[in-house]
């Protein structure tokens, strides 16, 4: 897997990337913010956060993973 190598990605792929990107964004504005209960914002906010870390990793490993078509065509 060599990361430097460009890689085609499909609209609904960046949508996916775009939303984890957001609930790790919104996860952590909770967790710093002061607008619920601390309980509340906590669990709230740890649990976007996380979510949208673990989702990251199938998301990396599927869009690093695939192989390029018009690579593999030459």
């Amino acid at each position: 897997m060599n990361i430097s190598e460009p890689k085609s990605v499909t609209v609904p792929e960046i949508a996916l990337i775009a939303a984890t990107r957001g609930a790790i964004g919104f996860g952590a504005g909770l967790l710093l913010a002061g607008k619920f209960k601390r309980e509340r914002r906590r669990v709230l906010g740890w649990t976007l956060f996380l979510s949208g870390l673990a989702s990251t990793i199938p998301i990396a490993m599927h869009v690093f993973g695939k192989k390029d078509a018009s690579a593999s065509a030459h």
